[in-house]
């Protein structure tokens, strides 16, 4: 299985993953055309998508998702409350599916169990994601790490988490009073505090590749993840390595 995060913060997120001949979308944030962009920069075609699956209903997750179903005949697999959010911005689709929340399903090679996340949308969700041998969790878009999110992640080899402001930058920002007490809130995003907390515990898990996503351009800077997570996980050496997928451009493929 591999997965390349296409681009990832406040202005658009897409992953894709690939097993066999199954080749996913996870979120489809920024347009049609950028998506497509992004996706040759990385030596794969649009035609090679099997479907799209959403997290939840905000812009900078699902932008693109509507114009790619219907020009590539693509499914988009969302729950019941992130389809009936979402239409007014998806329009219509070229197949909706509805997922249940907590229900693992198949989706040719892969199998993928969506569950509960906590944000401020109708019906949030991370995945895990499977091809038979390795996982992959993927969690961003949470303002808190709950026992099932840890459940999720200690049992996959590769772990997408969110690591989203650094207290102090957006303490100091630019960001009205409620925007910044609604990142902060149990339904908003993680801090870089939070992120580096988590990974401590994962240190002896089966983790062995994590990538931080979603870093907010106006609040946060990847030097400063790095420096939070290098202090806390200190001399825990953990067995996974990370990296920090960008806002501008695509990750590198990572293998499992």
């Amino acid at each position: 299985m591999n997965f390349c995060i296409l681009g990832s913060g406040s202005r658009g997120n897409s992953i894709l993953i690939e097993s066999g001949s199954t080749a996913v979308l996870l979120d489809a944030g920024f347009s049609g055309k950028e998506i497509r962009r992004r996706l040759e920069l990385i030596n794969r075609s649009p035609e090679q998508l099997t479907a799209i699956l959403i997290t939840h209903e905000h812009g900078d997750h699902i932008s693109g998702a509507g114009v790619l179903s219907r020009q590539l005949n693509l499914p988009v697999y969302a729950n019941i409350g992130t389809h009936r959010a979402a239409e007014t911005k998806l329009q219509k689709l070229h197949q909706r599916v509805e997922f249940e929340t907590g229900t693992t399903f198949a989706l040719n090679d892969l199998e993928i169990h969506p569950f509960r996340i906590s944000h401020d949308t109708a019906d949030p969700v991370g995945f895990t994601i499977s091809d038979g041998k390795n996982s992959l969790c993927c969690c961003t878009d949470t303002g808190k790490i709950t026992t099932l999110i840890r459940q999720r992640a200690r049992r996959c080899q590769a772990l997408i988490l969110e690591a989203n402001y650094d207290p102090q930058m957006l303490a100091d920002g630019p960001y009205p009073l409620p925007i910044k007490q609604r990142v902060r809130s149990n339904q908003g995003h993680l801090a870089n505090d939070d992120a580096a907390r988590f990974l401590a515990e994962l240190a002896e898990s089966s983790l062995r590749q994590v990538v931080l996503a979603h870093l907010s351009s106006t609040n946060n800077l990847p030097e400063l993840v790095t420096a939070r997570i290098e202090e806390e996980i200190g001399q825990l050496n953990p067995v996974f390595r990370f990296d920090i997928a960008l806002q501008e451009q695509p990750t590198r493929m990572f293998e499992l």
